[in-house]
């Protein structure tokens, strides 16, 4: 499923593509968020356009709405919301963390009250693997706990126990399924590294997912969990540092929620191949936007500045948006639209940010390919 074509000699970064049941992704990547089923004032073929391989939504938030029913009867949540690109569908533990105040953990058992309702569902390691074969996922991700950081020894323990007991349960049981639907089969299915910032415990954490292994299953990739919530940047590096040069060469590294332009850079360099975040999108809303400095190059030291479209200083400034995909437009229209609150502005916001992220991925494969990364 995943073919790596070349490791950089100037650092750990890679190209390869992985393949998915709906077309295969050149790596490194970033996936757009649709976290209901939609990206925040765009369409699928809007991202498709800008260049997006893949996409990212949410299994807790669709499960609740518009639910598994609404979504069986259109088909699965590619049908849904009319995308032909392949969706990685994540495990719902991140909100069940953010969430904590509204749930509790029974064994495997996470039951939590919907923060739309406040009816009580329950989540566990086999009910979100069929939450994701409705939805239709083209890469599943298993229900790990995420714990925020700074946090205990014991309290990261405790998570990663959990979450590699969970990790088997979902592993058995989707290898069972696999064996009963060819198009089961073609899920992929990711493991989670958890640990917290303890260098002992992400590597067994790793060494534990890969020896749920055998000559008839394993993870069709693995992820980097429990990072972006609440450490300082230096620290995010560290775990990675220590990490991904022990993760399998030969499968995907995801690095999940991250992040801003620069850390996507340096992870890349130490060895990540996929990312999300909600940052593009969620900024955009508030005016802030994504802007190359001068020529696109992600190598340079200081390669991108933020503005806030907003600021009266953009009230008459004639320059384009950007020099690519909203050219024709200034940022003194795009400053009238949000200052009048038109939804025009959100649109446009969202457009350019995600144009960046997704040329910011280009520009880094690119790199990657001349050696200059």
């Amino acid at each position: 499923m995943f073919k790596l074509n070349k490791t950089s000699k100037k650092s750990q970064a890679r190209l390869g593509v992985l393949t998915t049941a709906r077309g295969k992704v050149s790596t490194p990547f970033f996936m757009p968020i649709a976290t209901k089923a939609a990206i925040k004032s765009l369409t699928v073929q809007d991202v498709q356009d800008l260049g997006a391989e893949i996409i990212l939504s949410n299994t807790y938030h669709n499960y609740l709405r518009p639910g598994l029913e609404v979504i069986k009867k259109h088909g699965d949540l590619h049908d849904f919301m009319d995308c032909d690109l392949p969706i990685l569908t994540d495990s719902g533990g991140y909100q069940v963390f953010s969430l904590s105040k509204l749930r509790k953990i029974k064994g495997d058992d996470i039951e939590f009250q919907s923060h739309i309702d406040g009816k009580t569902y329950i989540l566990n390691p086999k009910r979100v693997i069929d939450i994701q074969k409705v939805l239709g996922s083209d890469i599943m991700m298993v229900l790990d706990e995420c714990v925020g950081l700074p946090t205990t020894r014991a309290e990261a323990e405790m998570a990663l126990e959990r979450t590699t007991r969970w990790a088997k349960i979902a592993f058995d049981y989707k290898h069972r399924l696999n064996q009963k639907s060819a198009k089961i089969k073609k899920q992929l299915m990711f493991g989670i590294v958890q640990g917290a910032d303890f260098k002992d415990l992400r590597l067994r954490s790793l060494e534990e997912l890969l020896a749920l292994e055998n000559k008839t299953a394993h993870w069709d990739g693995l992820a980097v969990g429990g990072l972006a919530v609440g450490e300082p940047t230096k620290v995010m590096y560290q775990v990675l540092d220590d990490l991904v040069f022990k993760m399998p060469e030969n499968r995907p590294r995801y690095l999940m929620g991250v992040g801003y332009p620069e850390n996507i850079v340096e992870a890349v360099k130490r060895g990540v191949d996929m990312f999300d975040c909600v940052i593009p999108t969620r900024e955009a809303r508030h005016g802030k936007l994504y802007l190359w400095k001068g020529k696109p190059d992600p190598t340079k030291k200081d390669f991108y500045q933020t503005i806030n479209i907003s600021n009266a200083k953009f009230a008459s400034d004639k320059k384009s948006i950007n020099n690519s995909n909203l050219k024709n437009y200034s940022l003194s229209y795009l400053h009238h639209l949000f200052k009048t609150q038109e939804p025009l502005a959100l649109r446009l916001a969202t457009l350019n940010n995600l144009n960046f992220y997704l040329e910011l991925m280009s520009e880094i494969r690119k790199a990657i390919k001349s050696g200059k990364l």
